[in-house]
């Protein structure tokens, strides 16, 4: 059996949620969007067509989504959090890549988003 390293992108899962720094944006919320790479050897789910072979992506959308859930000051600690819930609950993975962004973020000026990427 060779090795198939492969990527999963689960991208721009879209969350309304209360990440900020400043009271009034915990308080109001905002849209963020979270990309999500997973790479994970795809083997065996490449052969067997079932999806107790692969990393279930459906899987790793309810963690983020539920990390996402989370108020945080900062994304640096909402990816940290994404990336350490994924490596707890889900055992396949060789590395992963989270990006978070906000839309719109209260900057003084037109900001389509900002972003922060972590991997891990």
């Amino acid at each position: 059996m060779n090795k198939n390293t492969g990527i999963i992108e689960v991208e721009n899962m879209e969350f309304f949620a209360h990440h900020g720094c400043y009271e009034e944006e915990r308080a109001r919320g905002n849209t963020f969007l979270v990309t999500l790479t997973i790479e994970t050897d795809m083997t065996l789910a490449s052969e067997s067509d079932n999806i107790i072979d692969a990393v279930n992506y459906q899987t790793a959308y309810n963690i983020v989504k539920e990390e996402m859930m989370i108020p945080s000051n900062l994304l640096e600690n909402v990816c940290f959090r994404i990336l350490d819930a994924l490596y707890d609950k889900m055992t396949d993975i060789k590395k992963a890549t989270v990006k978070v962004s906000k839309l719109n973020p209260a900057m003084g000026g037109k900001v389509e988003k900002t972003s922060v990427t972590q991997s891990k």
